[in-house]
């Protein structure tokens, strides 16, 4: 099956092929680990369009070899309501930008672009494509994994990277009861677009959708994603023309959203999601097995940090099991309590201020949405808000991370 080393205390099975498995991988690869990356599909691809990368990610990114020029350029964000008029500017922070020497705080970049990237750092004979997870059984000394193909292999931990409907999580910890969190996510991505500034993005409201813009870098090409967030539910209609759909949403607002839609490729360059979550875990281990990303944490679009949170997961992971014998089951449970403490009250605060945002800017009736967006509009009181529930948290756990500091 596999030519690369398989030694006993030191064998790391990841179900999933994603972004946050790639990180787990490469994380405990780099730990002198030997890891297996098992994936259901042909190949391990990144689905969707363009990401924010925030600047931890990014340092965790770069700690694994990936080079600072496909970060592409640092963004400047605002929030701003429907006419263009600035609520919020979100300020950089000079101590960040000093110790991990990298510029502002999101960047954005094509996912299929950064993750291909990714892809190239894992060494040959990691990766198993075509190999569908089906259940786990776990041993006095390890855990046995089976596979829809009949193959089974057994490790020293199960680690589950296999998204929202992860089995790996369903059978750890039961039904993951998810639930629709009445938004729905028109993510696109287009090529550059003369005269707009190359460090600016805005996040736009009206009084019940999201229209918003970032720069970003696609196979070293700049460009903007964007995206359109408005109310939904499970079961609601999908438009048959997404692109009326989405003039009528953006045809009063300010400029430069409405010069999106000509420069997009509503074919190719359009993604639709519903969002749906689950209710917050604070456990994510069980014996011998983990998980990370969205099989125990989903991220909704507010929090611009779903990708970004599965690649911390994986370096935090590994990270806490940093030279552990795996065979020793109470050393092993210590690493995930370790892991668990530094990340599921973190993690749980960013998905709850998220599915927060998107009931306050999508759920609200009119008349309670025009003083929404009064006191929005003429206090301060949304800066507070961002600042202290949305960087704060991030800024003090990148300041933690003196091993990825560069002074």
């Amino acid at each position: 099956m596999s030519t690369s080393k398989w030694r006993p205390g030191k064998r790391v099975a990841i179900v999933g092929g994603g972004p946050g498995s790639i990180s787990t991988g490469l994380a405990f690869i780099k730990r002198g680990y030997d890891v297996r990356i098992y994936e259901r599909q042909p190949e391990c691809k990144a689905i969707g369009g363009a990401v924010l990368l925030s600047t931890p990610v990014l340092a965790i990114l770069r700690s694994y070899g990936l080079d600072e020029e496909n970060f592409g350029s640092y963004t400047v964000t605002y929030f701003k309501n429907k006419s263009g008029a600035e609520r919020v500017k979100l300020p950089f922070n000079a101590d960040v930008e000093r110790s991990m020497g990298i510029k502002g705080w999101h960047y954005g970049v094509l996912r299929s672009s950064i993750f291909k990237k990714m892809l190239e750092l894992v060494p040959e004979g990691v990766i198993h494509a075509d190999h569908e997870f089906t259940s786990y059984t776990e041993l006095e000394d390890g855990v046995e994994l089976s596979f829809k193909n009949g193959y089974r292999v057994t490790a020293d931990i199960l680690i589950g990277a296999d998204g929202i409907h992860s089995r790996v999580s369903r059978q750890a910890f039961g039904e993951p009861n998810l639930f629709h969190t009445g938004i729905r996510l028109w993510l696109a991505w287009c090529d550059h677009i003369p005269g707009l500034p190359p460090n600016e993005g805005a996040i736009s409201h009206d009084f019940q959708h999201q229209a918003s813009f970032f720069p970003m870098m696609h196979d070293g090409k700049p460009g903007f994603e964007w995206w359109v967030v408005e109310p939904s539910w499970d079961g609601k209609p999908v438009p048959e023309d997404p692109k009326a759909h989405i003039t009528g949403i953006l045809k009063d607002w300010a400029q430069p959203m409405p010069r999106f839609l000509e420069a997009t490729n509503f074919d190719t360059q359009v993604y639709r999601w519903e969002i749906f979550n689950r209710p917050s875990m604070k456990k994510w281990s069980k014996g011998r097995i983990v998980c990370v990303g969205d099989a125990v944490h989903p991220v909704s679009p507010y929090a611009a940090y779903g990708m970004g949170m599965a690649i911390e997961d994986g370096y935090f992971l590994a990270r806490a099991l940093d030279g552990v014998d795996l065979r020793d089951l109470r050393a092993l449970n210590a690493g995930f309590e370790v892991y668990e403490e530094e990340r599921v009250d973190y993690v749980n605060h960013n998905m709850e201020f998220a599915r927060f945002l998107g009931r306050m800017f999508h759920s609200i009736p009119r008349p309670l949405a025009t003083i929404r967006d009064l006191i929005f509009d003429y206090t301060p009181l949304l800066s507070h808000f961002l600042k202290d529930g949305y960087l704060k948290k991030s800024e003090e756990e990148t300041l933690r991370l003196k091993e990825l500091q560069v002074i």
